[in-house]
């Protein structure tokens, strides 16, 4: 099931695009937390976005620029305010299509479907990984924190997405060796432990300290 995400402050219209959509068997996430979007994004892992412009706090311009810097999802701008220069500025910020108010809930829903089939038919959504507001791009292997992309090599994203992947539970050595060479054989364990000090280095100097913890005799883990 295709989980839809609406960034809509008039509730009238919010729930009634949610009950539509429930009849195209889309699953549904109506904002209510409008001075933070991203939260509930990350927390929901959307599919589709349809973004209204005037939104209390921060405009959906500013919220479709901060959804752009993670993921690629297909982007709905839904709004009265469709004057040629809204419409080209939310093309501009990476929007995927652009629907005035009023609209027929049919055409909405069908300009949905159709954006789902281009988007998922050939390629699936990109899923990204949070934590301590860290996002990690799984298809990219790009890690942002704070509006900043930290520069990871082949290594180092290999190690943080394992342990990101298993969030609260110790990583044995062996099986992020395994991970970053496919064996657990002949490789010095100096090796890893010169890879896990150069990622934490990185993630310290960008902010994020103590983010892997050693267990010792056992192997890392991301609490």
């Amino acid at each position: 099931m295709h989980r839809l995400f609406i960034v809509e402050d008039d509730a009238g219209i919010s729930s009634a695009i949610a009950r539509q959509a429930g009849l195209w068997d889309l699953d549904t996430f109506c904002v209510q937390n409008f001075k933070n979007v991203m939260e509930d994004f990350l927390r929901f892992q959307p599919h589709i976005v349809l973004l209204d412009i005037s939104l209390p706090f921060f405009d959906g311009y500013h919220w479709c620029n901060e959804i752009r810097k993670i993921s690629q999802v297909p982007i709905i701008f839904i709004s009265s305010a469709s004057d040629n220069m809204n419409i080209i500025m939310a093309i501009n910020m990476g929007a995927d299509d652009f629907i005035a108010k009023p609209f027929d809930q049919s055409v909405l829903m069908a300009k949905i479907q159709a954006l789902l089939r281009r988007s998922y038919d050939f390629a699936r959504n990109t899923p990204v990984i949070e934590h301590r507001g860290a996002v990690l791009n799984i298809g990219e292997g790009t890690l942002l924190y704070k509006n900043e992309k930290i520069a990871l090599t082949k290594n180092e994203y290999k190690i943080l997405s394992c342990l990101l992947k298993n969030k609260g539970k110790v990583v044995s050595r062996e099986k992020l060796m395994e991970e970053l060479w496919q064996t657990d054989s002949f490789i010095d364990e100096n090796t890893l432990t010169v890879n896990v000090n150069r990622l934490r280095r990185k993630l310290e100097s960008a902010g994020l300290e103590g983010f892997i913890k050693t267990k010792f005799g056992v192997g890392y883990i991301v609490e």
